[in-house]
């Protein structure tokens, strides 16, 4: 009978192990940056402050990256920054300790991880994009950044172009109004001259019809010359 309780025990100890092992208590090192994935490419969603403590999920075995718990919310944090106790002192999480703190080995994936902690944030709408890794989404966003920046070049050049035409446009029709002003100008000149012509001539014609009698010689016996 004590031997069924012995193997019980263990039996049970087994299955608790998975369950103990699912996080080890580690420490922040300084003020850092909890993100949404195991880059410093991911976006942010907290600040640890220096010195706080916080619960190590897991980590990746092939990058010094850990998921972590702070305050009820989850995120990555690089292992250079989180320290653990390991015999009485504290070191960092690296590969070496996992083991030896009880620190289980993850895999990260951007769907099942922000299905779970992040369908509130703004840029769970990427998520397909993020989750081709954040190398893709940041040279997928500078393509569009560019395209964008050629779409507003070209509209820039085109507005140019319209203000350009438009300005000849308005130059053209400028030098065509000065043209017909001075062609009024012109006309209205040759109509005054000629009207002064006109008047002149009248009055060159009522000075021959009505001569001066004083511009006439006067011969004796002449009979206009008695006055």
């Amino acid at each position: 009978m004590k031997n069924l309780f012995v193997k019980i025990a263990a039996a049970g100890l087994l299955m608790l192990a998975p369950a103990i092992a699912e996080a080890a208590e580690g420490y922040s090192t300084a003020n850092v940056n909890m993100r949404a994935g195991p880059s410093t490419r991911y976006p942010a969603v907290a600040v640890i402050p220096a010195g706080s403590s916080i619960e190590i999920r897991g980590c990746l075995s092939d990058v010094n990256w850990c998921d972590v718990e702070f305050y009820g919310g989850r995120g990555w944090v690089s292992g250079q920054y989180v320290q653990a106790l390991y015999q009485q002192r504290r070191v960092y999480v690296g590969p070496q300790y996992y083991r030896p703190l009880g620190i289980p080995m993850i895999r990260f994936s951007v769907d099942n991880y922000w299905d779970r902690y992040y369908r509130n944030r703004d840029f769970y709408r990427e998520r397909d994009r993020w989750s081709r890794g954040p190398d893709y989404y940041y040279r997928d966003r500078d393509n569009r950044d560019r395209d964008r920046d050629r779409d507003n070049r070209d509209r820039d050049r085109n507005w140019r172009e319209r203000d350009r035409d438009r300005d000849g446009r308005d130059r053209d029709r400028d030098w065509r109004d000065d043209n017909q002003r001075g062609d009024r100008q012109r006309g209205d000149r040759q109509r005054g001259d000629l009207q002064r012509g006109d008047r002149q001539g009248d009055d060159r014609r009522g000075d021959d019809r009505r001569p001066d009698r004083r511009d006439f010689d006067c011969r004796p016996g002449d009979p206009s010359c008695g006055e």
